[in-house]
């Protein structure tokens, strides 16, 4: 068995733990979207494939058997890609997927269909928007240049941003409520845009809109292909045939 993990989330990087304490045959894949990827206890490669088709190459030439891709649950095209490349090269496949936010008492969300949809959702008048979205698609946000937006990213910006009025915090989570508390309260936020990637680590950010009060813009998560879904490490470890070790 070797295994090709597709990763960049926390759940990645706990999935990376555990196969490495089970002393199994997995390569790391990085896409390259950050300077400094966290090192992982497996031997990793950064880079794309080249689309389905590099993809399904790279399965056949380095006799993966089965992959799992516990990439962003924004990352549809990664995701989309993998899931056409096994299917060529006859790979299994599962996804690590963790469970996404839902709306509780003293929420107030908006739910958009996706992150496109929510530029036009923001108020007319100036506003100080918390634009917790990567940034990946913070151009969609330059049709609308009257509000402030403050973005935390993981790297520094290296080029000019198409947002006229940003401020930049450069940052890596996990987050705590009074830490996002604070900042919004800095930074005077009105409103924070989001996209539902669930997990804990960024959660935060939506506590601290509930304590502020604060409205919420939420892109929902886009569908993906694919039947095979797990939500933890033992549940990819069962779908692998293998017992997980409870060390870790």
């Amino acid at each position: 068995m070797r295994i090709l993990l597709l990763g960049g989330t926390t759940e990645a990087s706990q999935m990376a733990t555990c196969f490495a304490a089970n002393d199994m045959d997995v390569v790391f894949s990085y896409a390259g979207r950050t300077t400094a990827p966290i090192a992982q206890p497996l031997p990793t490669r950064i880079g794309g494939f080249g689309g389905v088709d590099g993809l399904a190459t790279y399965l056949k030439s380095q006799k993966i058997t089965h992959v799992v891709d516990a990439t962003h649950p924004f990352a549809a095209g990664m995701s989309r890609n993998a899931h056409a490349a096994c299917t060529n090269a006859a790979v299994p496949l599962i996804r690590l997927e963790r469970p996404a936010w839902q709306v509780g008492i003293g929420d107030n969300w908006t739910l958009l269909p996706d992150i496109e949809a929510i530029p036009r959702a923001l108020p007319d008048a100036p506003s100080r928007i918390f634009l917790a979205i990567g940034k990946q698609q913070i151009g969609l946000f330059a049709t609308q240049p009257q509000h402030h937006y403050l973005l935390r990213l993981v790297d520094q910006p290296a080029a000019a941003l198409p947002l006229t009025d940003t401020k930049v915090v450069v940052a890596r989570g996990p987050f705590d409520v009074a830490g996002d508390a604070a900042l919004m309260r800095d930074h005077q936020i009105t409103h924070v845009v989001a996209k539902n990637s669930g997990g804990q680590g960024a959660q935060a950010k939506l506590e601290a809109a509930r304590m502020l009060g604060l409205p919420v813009l939420m892109a929902q998560r886009p569908v993906l292909p694919g039947d095979s879904i797990a939500s933890t490490a033992d549940e990819v470890m069962g779908w692998l045939g293998h017992e997980a070790d409870r060390g870790v």
